[in-house]
């Protein structure tokens, strides 16, 4: 069953890389997996529960992998890196009538990475519960700030060169 579902995820990301959001149907799902409607609707309601899904499991994945070895600055450099491989598709999402939702996962992202970042430090938690929500406040909005940025500006920068460049010049935390 999570095998079924996390090809049905890799198929929404494959497709997504090659045409818009509101292009990709629940049949082409399908045939590319080889599998009939009914496998697609055991698992999802309809394509914008697959989006979200998709991208939460994204976030869950990227976390997993680079959430414990680095400083929030030096994860922004890996997330980067994770975006820069699926760029159109990033593209895509921030394109389509779904919007609100990418962004909402992408703000829950940043928010979970700093706050995991930020409770390592004894500095930070030595902090006022409301001063930390405030320090953790800003970075979250750096971090998805400068992600909104890219996806604005039709990610036509290299977004690991940029966050490397940050890192370089952002000694925080380190």
């Amino acid at each position: 069953m999570v095998y079924t579902k996390e090809i049905l995820r890799t198929a929404f990301w494959e497709l997504l890389e090659e045409k818009p959001y509101s292009k990709i149907t629940v049949q082409e799902i399908v045939d590319f997996c080889h599998v009939n409607r009914n496998t697609f609707y055991y698992h999802f309601q309809d394509i914008p529960t697959l989006m979200v899904d998709s991208v939460e499991n994204w976030i869950e994945d990227v976390l997993a992998k680079y959430g414990a070895d680095s400083t929030p600055i030096s994860c922004f450099a890996y997330v980067a890196r994770e975006m820069m491989a699926r760029k159109q598709a990033f593209l895509h999402l921030f394109q389509s009538i779904h919007k609100d939702a990418f962004l909402a996962d992408l703000n829950r992202m940043g928010y979970s990475i700093v706050r995991m970042y930020m409770e390592r430090f004894e500095s930070v938690s030595a902090l006022p519960k409301d001063e930390r929500e405030i320090l953790i406040h800003g970075y979250k909005c750096l971090f998805t700030g400068i992600l909104l940025d890219w996806l604005e500006d039709n990610a036509s920068y290299d977004l690991v060169e940029f966050a490397q460049n940050l890192h370089q010049l952002f000694p925080v935390m380190e």
